[in-house]
Formats: C-alpha cells, sequence, structure tokens
C-alpha cells in the first residue's frame, strides 16, 4: 500500500510593509487608518439606494396629488380642454392682473390635468393664463420666459373638472349670472350632466337656492339672445331679470329684441346694455279711436276732429283731417329737430 504525501502549506515570504513618512498629529497620536468592511460599504449603498427611492416616491406622489409646483411651457396648456364659463379677457381686471404679473411674477399655480405627450388641459386659472401668454407676446420676460407655474390635478370625472373651475372663479373673482347660466347650459349639452336641472344644482349647490334660482332665471336669457349678444357677461342682475320677465310675458319680445340687436350698430358694452334698456321701454300706445267730432272748418265745411291723447310723456297727439297737433311740455326745439330729421328720411 503506498504511502499518502503529506501536503504542507506553501511558505509565504514576509514581505516589508511598503515605507511610509512619518506624520506628526498635532496631539503627539498616529491616526489609526480604518478600512471599511465590504459588507458595510453593501449595507452603506443599499441604504443610500433606499433613501433616494423614497425621495423620488414623494415627489412623485408630490405631483399627482397636486402638491408639486410645475413650470410648463405656455403651448403646451390647451385651454380649451373644458368649455370655459368666462366670456371675456379684457377689461380693467385683466389689466391689473397682468401689472401685478410685470411686478411680481405668478404667485398662484394655475390647475391643469395630464393630458399625456407634454400637454396639460387647463381647468383652472384661465385669466392668469391669458394674462401670461399677452405678456409673453409683449417680450414681457418678467413675467416667466413663455412658462407658468401650475398645480396636477386627477379629476375622477368631467364634472368634478367643471366644478372645480367654477369654484376657483367664484372664490377669485365671481362670474356674471349669464356667464354662470351660459356654462350650465353647456354642461348640459356637452353631457357632463343629464340635463340642465342636474347641472345647476352640481356646478352651484354650494350657493344660496335665491342666487342659484336667479341663474336658473338667466338659463331663458341666454338660450333666446345669446348668438346676438356681443357683451353678455355686462348685463347686470337687475337688467337681466327684467329681460326674462319681458320674454316671458310676450313671446314676441325675443324675436324682436334678436332682430334689434342684429340690426343694431354695438361698439362696446355700454351701447348694447343701454339697448338692452331701452327695449323694455313700453311702445307708445297709438291712440283709442275715439268718437269723432265735427267742428265747422274753412268755408263753413265741416271736419272731422279726435281729443287730443298723451302718446310719450309730455305730449299730447290731436288728429284732425290732414292735419296732426302736437302739444305739451314735452314739445320743444328738439322734439322739432328730430321730427323734422324723421320726416326727411322717409
Amino acid at each position: 500500500m503506498a504511502k499518502r504525501k503529506r501536503l504542507t502549506p506553501p511558505e509565504i515570504a514576509s514581505q516589508p510593509a511598503p515605507e511610509t513618512k512619518s506624520v506628526s498629529h498635532p496631539l503627539g497620536v498616529q491616526p489609526v487608518v480604518s478600512r471599511r468592511a465590504p459588507i458595510a460599504q453593501v449595507a452603506g449603498e443599499a441604504s443610500a439606494q433606499a433613501a433616494l427611492e423614497e425621495v423620488a416616491g414623494e415627489l412623485r406622489n408630490a405631483r399627482t396629488g397636486g402638491r408639486l409646483v410645475l413650470e410648463l411651457p405656455l403651448d403646451a396648456v390647451d385651454e380649451t380642454y373644458l368649455v370655459r364659463d368666462r366670456l371675456e379677457t379684457e377689461g380693467d381686471e385683466l389689466d391689473a392682473l397682468m401689472e401685478s404679473l410685470r411686478q411680481r411674477g405668478q404667485q398662484t399655480p394655475i390647475e391643469v390635468v395630464e393630458l399625456g405627450q407634454g400637454r396639460y388641459g387647463l381647468i383652472s386659472g384661465w385669466r392668469r393664463l391669458a394674462a401670461l401668454r399677452r405678456l409673453h407676446q409683449g417680450g414681457g420676460a418678467e413675467a416667466g420666459a413663455g412658462a407658468v407655474l401650475a398645480l396636477l390635478r386627477q379629476p375622477e370625472t368631467a364634472s368634478d373638472a367643471y366644478l372645480a373651475m367654477v369654484e376657483e372663479n367664484e372664490i377669485r373673482t365671481g362670474l356674471s349670472f349669464y356667464e354662470r347660466a351660459r356654462i350650465v347650459a353647456k354642461a348640459a349639452e356637452k353631457r357632463v350632466y343629464s340635463n340642465e336641472t342636474a347641472a345647476l344644482k352640481g356646478l352651484f349647490g354650494n350657493i344660496a337656492r335665491a342666487r342659484r334660482s336667479k341663474i336658473g332665471s338667466f338659463l331663458k336669457l341666454y338660450k333666446a339672445l345669446d348668438s346676438r349678444l356681443r357683451f353678455p357677461s355686462a348685463i347686470s342682475e337687475r337688467l337681466g331679470l327684467a329681460l326674462v320677465k319681458a320674454l316671458e310675458a310676450d313671446p314676441e319680445f325675443g324675436p324682436r329684441l334678436r332682430d334689434r340687436l342684429r340690426k343694431a350698430d354695438v361698439q362696446s358694452a355700454a351701447d348694447e346694455v343701454a339697448l338692452l334698456e331701452r327695449a323694455l321701454k313700453p311702445a307708445a300706445r297709438p291712440a283709442q279711436a275715439p268718437k269723432t267730432v265735427s267742428e265747422p272748418g274753412e268755408k263753413g265745411e265741416k271736419r272731422e276732429t279726435e281729443p287730443s291723447s298723451e302718446v310719450a310723456p309730455g305730449i299730447r297727439l290731436q288728429a284732425e283731417q290732414g292735419r296732426l297737433v302736437l302739444s305739451g311740455k314735452g314739445v320743444d326745439a328738439a322734439l322739432q329737430r328730430d321730427l323734422v330729421a324723421w320726416l326727411a328720411r322717409r
């Protein structure tokens, strides 16, 4: 039987440690150089990675939860995502907003929903977006250099998005009654709500019932005149309700008023409001056909005359055969000029 050969570990010649320069410590103690164990290094890297992922997750949650302010290009926001409740972007209020943006920049973000491919739909903040775009078009780099600050929202339904838009405008700058009625009608037309009653309650359920009832009344005005009005948001509550009352009392009032608006040369909101107010004034009723009275005329012939009647405040009219007589305090030089001019145009 062969003997087993014993294996012996190889001898490793001891190598002298590399020469290092002696560095004196301020306290006279030589520092101890410690090498980190591999397991500790791996654990440290894993901990750093976990912390980084936690921060990234918090940022994602803040973004989707609407707590992270985003800076978006102005042209990446689609303001037609919803039918807007505001009708105008002109006037002193917009000028004041633009001046504020020039001096202080955008202080309040708009609200958007993500549409994909770098596009966003506007929910609220239409006036701010419009003002920033005008500033940018005019070279207003101080307003944000073509960018808008925004918060990301995730409305579950279209009605939630419309409600967010309406509530934001109600809180910041109240809509006119006409604008409120219009967005109710549009929301029903878009089938966001089943009908106008549901839209009215869904969009304005948090306001007083009396105000909600007035919005419902303005719906009639919107349906009757919207295609002809140029400055509908200028219609006051009092004027609007008076027009609604006239529409309900006379079925022909609406067509007549639309025709007047079509023919009128309206250049401003004041012009249109004045036209609407004039339309509400009752027209001069024609004189009733009273009994005629025979009076001696020239050369002894008899002519038929009628008693005078008031055809306008301070103006009375008496009709005779071949002659009309106007009398009263309202018959003055101005009336004469207007009457002569009217006759010349006929």
